[in-house]
């Protein structure tokens, strides 16, 4: 039992490090913004890149759809649904860490904003879906959580 009761404050500091680089990155999205435009660009074209829903290159798309992804996954945890499965909690810390200083990077050094894609995809969006199945599995087919 120790193991795990080690991983649970592991994996809920990691998710909240994660959520609080997404929500500097939303403070902080002008400079990224920039870095996905030419070097000389016209108003209309850094409104459509920041806020235009298609296509897929959109930053604040993106990160709307992180933050729903972290209602899910804080959701399932603090449900107690996934709190002690010790695959999803290495999953998610390995996967949250990993994306808390990708995302860092992503900040300060200025990266495209479709990198920030391949970011989500590894990080936001697998712990959530393995979150999904634990969901499924504990309230659709009636199995213990752990």
């Amino acid at each position: 039992m120790g193991r795990i009761s080690g991983l649970v404050p592991s994996r809920f500091l990691t998710l909240l490090a994660h959520l609080v680089v997404v929500i500097t990155l939303f403070w902080s999205r002008d400079s990224n913004i920039l870095a996905c435009l030419p070097l000389r660009f016209t108003p209309e074209e850094y409104e459509k890149q920041d806020t235009h829903p298609l296509p897929l290159c959109r930053l604040v798309v993106a990160l709307s759809v992180t933050l729903g992804l972290f209602a899910v996954e804080l959701a399932g945890f603090l449900s107690g649904v996934s709190m002690f499965n010790s695959t999803q909690s290495l999953i998610s810390i390995g996967a949250h860490c990993s994306a808390s200083v990708a995302l860092s990077f992503f900040i300060f050094e200025r990266w495209e904003c479709t990198t920030y894609w391949y970011i989500f995809a590894i990080c936001s969006a697998l712990p959530a879906v393995t979150e999904m199945a634990l969901f499924l599995a504990v309230f659709g087919l009636k199995k213990k959580p752990f």
